[in-house]
């Protein structure tokens, strides 16, 4: 068979290994095909790129790969295929798949089947019912001696990843969960006793993490000790490309426990690994990066403010070299500008919140969430920056689409510091009608003391504009409001602000019970680490426990979502 042209091996893939390279680089085609052959096999993520050099130098040279080696370098560039790059996985999948057959590799062809099964946008059931077929022909394969332990347990791990992704969808997700979680076992069963095999180690560790993540919702000391075996499996395997993910995993469970500072100490750990490392994905380090920066923001004694503003640098600089990963690109942004506010560093976060405003308007991404909470950070940084005007404006457009939410509270809380930057502003009428509608919004929720501080803000604007007489009746009102409601705090004016803001609900969130998010936490482990505390104003629901319209789907949810690539 003739080389294929090295185009076939791009297609908008990443390669893993764009900075220089220690050592020779070979130039001879045999030794760049033994260099392919080798990474392939590591699974390592450079091999897509390995591949592509090595079919342009077989190519200029007049040589040739087997149908095998062709299909090793398709799914090693599909492998690569990330962001926006993800839809042109399935087809090389499949391609891989007809020339590992033709190569007389049967279990190979399997694997490559179930990837490309795999590589549409979300798993459902005809996806899961060709996993399970899938599954059933590696079982028999490997009994018959045609395909190996690694290669079997690889389609019985996918099966089992696409159950995971569709728990949360079933009518009893526990008693799904409760069935997987056997089956995940039966599966460590069969791998473990080959574990001495890399490869199928690599696939133990995957297995043992994904255990973990649909144990953690009903037994979190259960799915720490199946995280700490996952973590030193890929430890004991030397492949640190595919640890990130259960690194993620055990630092949220860690965090989601109170262990704090052992969870900060894993991800100081990873992402000392990972800065030797060209092997492991700028994905990868950004959400170690916005892990660890979370980490540190739920710790005793409150964050570190100067190094949570330097992990999410870090990983906004990740993030923007991850070719069609803008989610990823945004949620840094956000959590950055958000830091730099914290810290008193305004004109700079409000820079990086109009970029990351700017990205959701580019990119059309539709989530409210990520809107509504850079507006209003923005509008908060203004309102500092000593420019009412832009605040209110900011903070108005932030409130029209909190609104809309299930969640009213959230609304009422933005529209009551609409009315606060238009007092600064020295717009009174326009604040007491900003200050009326907050009132409305906190009753119509039941959170009287929150509409009795609105309706005394209130009164302060309309003895302003209309007199001491109207605004007698909104204080007469104010106190009837407080009487039915619990005692209230400050006006979250000006700094109480920041408690409201804190309180917004999370971009992409939350994931479901049994789905993992971007800081590796999973929804039922419980909310992540919220700052503040004195400074809250009325109180709002929100962090990472709940969204504005209830439970998000699952292309809501994923901001990076994770390869099945053992």
């Amino acid at each position: 068979m003739s080389s294929r042209s090295p185009d076939e091996f791009r297609l908008g893939a990443p390669l893993y290994d764009r900075r220089p390279r220690a050592g020779r680089e070979p130039v001879d085609p045999h030794e760049l095909l033994h260099r392919a052959r080798r990474l392939t096999a590591d699974g390592h993520p450079s091999a897509g790129g390995a591949w592509e050099r090595a079919a342009t130098a077989l190519r200029r040279a007049g040589g040739s790969i087997t149908p095998g080696d062709h299909a090793d370098a398709l799914d090693a560039t599909a492998l690569a295929c990330r962001g926006r790059a993800r839809p042109a996985a399935g087809p090389l999948f499949s391609r891989a798949a007809d020339l590992h057959e033709r190569a007389g590799q049967r279990g190979k062809a399997l694997v490559s089947r179930a990837r490309a099964l795999l590589s549409g946008p979300e798993p459902g059931a005809t996806v899961c019912a060709g996993l399970e077929e899938l599954g059933e022909r590696a079982t028999s394969l490997h009994a018959t001696g045609q395909a190996t332990a690694a290669e079997t347990a690889t389609v019985l791990l996918l099966r089992c990843r696409a159950r995971a992704d569709l728990l949360d969808t079933g009518p009893d997700p526990a008693t799904e969960a409760a069935a997987l979680r056997g089956e995940l076992t039966g599966l460590i069963a069969f791998a473990a006793p080959h574990r001495a095999t890399p490869a199928v180690l690599a696939v133990l560790a995957e297995t043992r993490a994904l255990l973990g993540r649909v144990t953690v919702p009903d037994d979190p000391a259960a799915a720490l000790s199946g995280l700490r075996a996952a973590v030193a499996d890929h430890r004991a395997g030397g492949r640190p490309w595919l640890a990130a993910e259960s690194r993620l995993l055990l630092a949220g469970v860690l965090r989601a426990t109170g262990a704090h500072q052992e969870a900060a100490a894993l991800l100081r750990a990873a992402l000392g690994a990972t800065a030797t490392a060209t092997s492991v994905h700028g994905a990868d380090r950004a959400r170690l990066c916005l892990a660890l920066a979370r980490t540190l923001g739920g710790a005793d004694g409150g964050p570190d403010r100067a190094e949570e503003v330097a992990l999410l640098a870090e990983a906004v600089r990740h993030a923007d070299a991850v070719a069609g990963d803008s989610r990823l690109s945004t949620l840094a942004r956000l959590a950055l500008g958000i830091a730099r506010a914290e810290h008193g560093r305004w004109r700079e976060a409000a820079a990086v919140l109009e970029e990351a405003l700017s990205g959701l308007a580019e990119d059309g991404d539709d989530d409210e969430t990520a809107r509504v909470r850079a507006r209003a950070w923005l509008a908060y940084c203004a309102l500092c920056l000593g420019e009412p005007g832009r605040a209110s404006r900011e903070f108005a457009r932030a409130a029209a689409e909190a609104r809309r939410w299930d969640d009213r509270r959230h609304g009422a809380a933005l529209s009551h510091l609409t009315a606060y930057a238009l007092c600064a502003d020295v717009s009174p009428e326009k604040a007491a009608r900003a200050y009326e509608r907050a009132a409305d919004l906190w009753r119509s929720v039941g959170d009287h003391a929150s509409a009795a501080l609105s309706l005394r803000s209130r009164a302060r604007r309309v003895r302003e504009v209309w007199g001491a007489d109207a605004a007698e009746v909104v204080e007469e009102e104010a106190l009837r409001e407080a009487a039915r409601g619990l005692p209230g705090g400050d006006d979250g004016e000006p700094d109480g602000a920041r408690g409201w803001l804190r309180g917004l609900p999370e971009p992409y969130g939350p994931p479901g019970r049994y789905q993992v998010g971007v800081y590796g936490e999973v929804g039922g482990a419980g909310a992540g680490p919220t700052s503040g505390g004195a400074e809250a104003g009325p109180r709002t629901s929100g962090g990472a426990g709940t969204g504005p319209r209830g439970r998000r789907r699952p292309e809501e949810q994923r901001v990076s979502r994770v390869q099945g690539c053992v």
